[in-house]
């Protein structure tokens, strides 16, 4: 089946890089200027530097072109889909289409897969997600992936027609439990990251990391995820990968809160808003996330790192 990325961000672009070692791919990108200098260069300057792009690779601002694909993947910011796949719900409904950003959100409190079947009713959804960085993808270095899929049969097919000797894809029928885990680590890493700014230490941040994990099993569960699920590449794997490295926009994020510094306003920082879409439910819902609670404050500028801190480890003491 043909292939199209539409998103011409950092992942994006490695994905397309990647899957073009399978055949011809088509990568759209919103801006035509970006389109016609990464045409023309070989290269995404701005999102990917020092990445070749493919001669197989055609790259695009055209979206009807670029939506002849059977298979679109859409690299789009979780904050940005719900109005991508509604301003332009002619070229994808009735596709074949894979999600592959993570998050929840900050409206609806929505994944990407319900965010897409809502504005595009007969589109066929699955969702990309697990530990990985753009680069390593770019580079074609060994990385493992969750294809989570409602529809059994779509999902085998998606697996097969995306799969690369690199890049190693574990199905799954469980989306919630993929989506929520792929959203919820997020909010952990920026709280890592604030934890290591502020120089609270390692011990400190295992603490973080492993409570994180336990809220994130508790929502996923009452959502009604599959337990396996974030034991997986889209929940512990994904975790572990975002919370320990800075190539990680939210751990650096995180990192940038726990120093008091500035950070780019121009960067995509997810967790951000899934923090607080996910402190929302959990307050709807009736459950206790104390560490997203925690970085939804941080987010709002309603606590900082000392008051956050504090407010956990004056918790009541109790069994694990």
């Amino acid at each position: 089946m043909s292939v199209a990325v539409l998103g011409g961000g950092a992942f994006g672009t490695a994905l397309a890089v990647a899957l073009s070692q399978r055949g011809p791919v088509t990568l759209w990108c919103r801006a035509p200027a970006q389109a016609d200098d990464m045409a023309n260069r070989r290269v995404n300057e701005r999102y990917l530097p020092g990445c070749t792009l493919p001669a197989d690779l055609t790259i695009t601002a055209d979206l009807t072109a670029a939506a002849d694909a059977k298979i679109l993947l859409l690299a789009v910011p979780m904050q940005q889909l719900g109005r991508f796949a509604r301003d332009e719900a002619s070229h994808l409904d009735g596709k074949i289409l894979v999600a592959c950003c993570k998050g929840m959100d900050l409206r609806s409190g929505a994944g990407p897969v319900e965010t897409l079947a809502q504005h595009c009713p007969t589109a066929r959804v699955a969702l990309l997600t697990g530990p990985s960085f753009a680069r390593d993808i770019a580079r074609g270095l060994p990385t493992g992936l969750t294809l989570a899929c409602a529809d059994a049969g779509l999902g085998e097919t998606l697996q097969h027609q995306l799969a690369t000797p690199a890049l190693r894809l574990y199905r799954t029928t469980d989306v919630i439990g993929a989506t929520l885990g792929g959203a919820l680590k997020n909010v952990m890493a920026i709280a890592c990251g604030a934890t290591i700014g502020a120089g609270l230490g390692e011990s400190a941040r295992a603490s973080i990391l492993t409570r994180g994990f336990a809220e994130m099993q508790r929502l996923a569960l009452l959502k009604g995820a599959v337990p396996q699920t974030l034991a997986g590449l889209s929940g512990f794997g994904d975790l572990v990968l975002t919370c320990t490295s800075e190539q990680s926009r939210n751990y650096r994020f995180g990192l940038a809160i726990g120093r008091d510094e500035a950070f780019d306003a121009s960067m995509t920082v997810e967790g951000a808003a899934t923090a607080q879409a996910a402190a929302r439910l959990a307050q709807r819902e009736g459950i206790d996330l104390p560490i997203t609670s925690a970085v939804a404050g941080l987010v709002e500028k309603r606590l900082d790192v000392a008051q956050a801190m504090d407010a956990l480890l004056s918790r009541t003491l109790k069994e694990e």
